[in-house]
């Protein structure tokens, strides 16, 4: 897929790298404070703690890190404001929060809608970044995952939706948002602890 010429080699000096795979984390600084998330708060840190993994080696494999975020319907959200939220407030979303920090390395993209790529500079970024193949974790599987694999599929990228690195409110729902990944958009649910990173950067490149 043609995204037009690199006439700026670097995304306003704060592009290190070029890489073929991208890891997305979504919505995972999140305060989980809404009618109806307790299935979520429940699931949420044993799936912190297997992505956090996940993100250490996708770190050291040299992948880098897109943290996606809705800005919960307030234009005026900053990215940082929302994480000091999550951590002082006493949310229940703070042990997901503090699990998955963010680091200095790592880049943020604020989204109004369902999808990550709706209305937000992230194919700006990953065209810089070189990107072919995305990583998406996070949260509702059903809901923004599933609308960003979606959209990541009709801009040709190849999908990894590691299975047990997406929540969502019932098991049902996550189940099947996974079987429409894999079936309709042809994207890859194997599971982070089996998910051999070298390898898909490899058919990235290939």
């Amino acid at each position: 897929m043609n995204r037009g010429p690199a006439r700026n080699p670097d995304l306003h000096g704060n592009v290190p790298e070029t890489w073929p795979v991208a890891l997305l984390l979504i919505d995972v600084i999140n305060d989980l404070d809404f009618e109806g998330s307790e299935a979520i708060v429940r699931q949420a840190p044993e799936m912190a703690s297997r992505l956090a993994a996940l993100k250490k080696r996708a770190k050291a494999a040299k992948i880098p890190v897109v943290y996606i975020n809705d800005n919960f319907g307030r234009w005026q959200s900053d990215f940082r404001r929302l994480i000091e939220h999550c951590l002082h407030d006493g949310v229940p979303g703070e042990v997901l929060a503090r699990t998955l920090l963010p680091e200095d390395d790592d880049y943020f993209v604020l989204k109004p809608k369902h999808s990550a790529f709706f209305e937000t500079t992230l194919d700006t970024l990953l065209a810089y970044l070189g990107a072919k193949t995305l990583s998406l974790t996070g949260i509702a599987g059903n809901i923004c995952i599933l609308f960003s694999a979606n959209d990541a599929y009709m801009r040709d990228y190849n999908i990894v939706v590691p299975a047990d690195c997406v929540i969502s409110n019932t098991a049902e729902d996550n189940d099947y948002a996974l079987q429409q990944i894999e079936k309709v958009l042809k994207g890859d649910i194997t599971p982070s602890t089996d998910l051999d990173l070298e390898q898909v950067i490899a058919a990235a490149t290939g």
